[in-house]
């Protein structure tokens, strides 16, 4: 691995802990193993409504109506998810800056609102 991956992926692994670190402040937010992905998910009150696919990118349940609204969608070059339906409740969302993760944490916010 180059030295420029390591830098970029120790960025992106400090991009998720901010954003857990600041989801952790909603209350009933737990980060905690998923037993259906089998990695990082997140849980709020007991349900799990979003996983990590990878330090910079999470799958996250929003409803289709929220993905809609808030002009969403799913990419095309999804390696987890390639055959999604646009209907689907759920979007896969990247993060790569801290302005897009700050995004994130609001749309996290959308999604708890409607569990």
């Amino acid at each position: 691995m180059s030295k420029w991956h390591r830098v970029n992926l120790i960025d992106m692994l400090n991009l998720k802990a901010r954003l857990l670190e600041e989801l952790q402040k909603i209350d009933g937010i737990e980060d905690r193993p998923s037993p259906v992905s089998g990695g990082s998910a997140l849980f709020y009150k007991g349900k799990e409504f979003a996983h990590f696919h990878n330090a910079n990118e999470l799958d996250l349940r929003l409803t289709s109506k929220v993905i809609k609204a808030q002009g969403l969608s799913h990419p095309e070059d999804s390696l987890h998810h390639p055959s999604r339906s646009r209907n689907s409740p759920w979007i896969e969302l990247r993060f790569t800056t801290t302005n897009d993760m700050k995004k994130l944490a609001a749309l996290v916010k959308l999604a708890v609102a409607e569990l």
